[in-house]
């Protein structure tokens, strides 16, 4: 009975993951308030973007690798782990994930990282938005996730 616990358990993460950084992607993460006049709330993908468009290209690269591809290059690893789709010799994907789980979990720093610079700057007041909840969800239900497919692994084993 604990094992189809914990199944169901699983598929509601990998159901809700990458449901919640979709969200979490597109809705605005931190609102910045400069002087008490101007305010400002970008999303993840609008802070990419306007690297982008400011000419920091590798910045934009970079966030965008770390912020939004591999996280999502990681539910996609636990899910193949899972259901052992033959995309990949058998544990191959168990070999894979600690790896992805190390650089995805600095998406959270990067976002850690911005909140202080606006906050210790002096300048801007920086609050929490939806969107920052969204992916902190998405990273606690991959984390989760990954940690019941390896309890799983371990009880069939």
């Amino acid at each position: 009975m604990e094992k189809i616990g914990l199944r169901l358990v699983l598929i509601a993460c990998l159901v809700l993951a990458p449901f919640c950084l979709a969200l979490g992607v597109t809705l605005p993460l931190i609102r910045f308030e400069t002087l008490y006049v101007f305010d400002s709330a970008p999303s993840l993908v609008d802070i990419v973007s306007s690297l982008a468009l400011d000419g920091d290209f590798a910045l934009a690269v970079i966030v965008a690798l770390v912020s939004i591809l591999f996280p999502l290059v990681k539910i996609f690893v636990i899910a193949a782990e899972v259901t052992d789709l033959p995309l990949a010799p058998k544990g191959r994907f168990a070999r894979t994930l600690p790896q992805l789980a190390r650089w995805s979990l600095m998406d959270v720093l990067i976002v850690a990282v911005v909140i202080v610079a606006a906050k210790t700057g002096g300048i801007a007041t920086a609050l929490s938005q939806p969107g920052l909840w969204f992916y902190l969800a998405s990273a606690s239900l991959a984390l989760i996730a990954h940690m019941i497919c390896g309890r799983l692994r371990r009880e069939t084993e």
